[in-house]
């Protein structure tokens, strides 16, 4: 499903099972990653979340389908490539098959 208007978009997640792995935890800290993608919505732009004492702000947040991501995206995501980012994604969810038709939420945050 495409979602033309905001208005439309399914309701959110709490924020705070937005970041789960201590891993991605600590990139966003060390600024290696800037963005998430999860398969449901955690944020509007503006929400915060606090991550072992940081506080990050959401910036963005957006549908995207992962045949849609780009090596830009995976780099912003704390990967070297999309190759890196989908033996990742495939690893975390056992068994999971990368899907690219599958529709992800991409949420960007910034230290504030």
């Amino acid at each position: 499903m495409v979602y033309e208007n905001k208005q439309d978009w399914p309701e959110k997640f709490p924020i705070e099972k937005l970041i789960s792995i201590e891993k991605d935890m600590d990139k966003l800290i060390e600024g290696k990653k800037i963005s998430v993608r999860r398969n449901d919505r955690y944020a509007d732009v503006g929400d915060t979340i606090m991550l072992k004492g940081h506080l990050f702000e959401v910036e963005d947040v957006y549908p995207q389908f992962l045949k849609n991501m780009s090596a830009k995206n995976a780099r912003e995501e704390g990967f070297e490539s999309i190759e890196s980012y989908k033996t990742a994604l495939t690893s975390i969810h056992d068994g999971a098959v990368w899907n690219p038709e599958q529709l992800v939420w991409a949420h960007y945050l910034k230290e504030k």
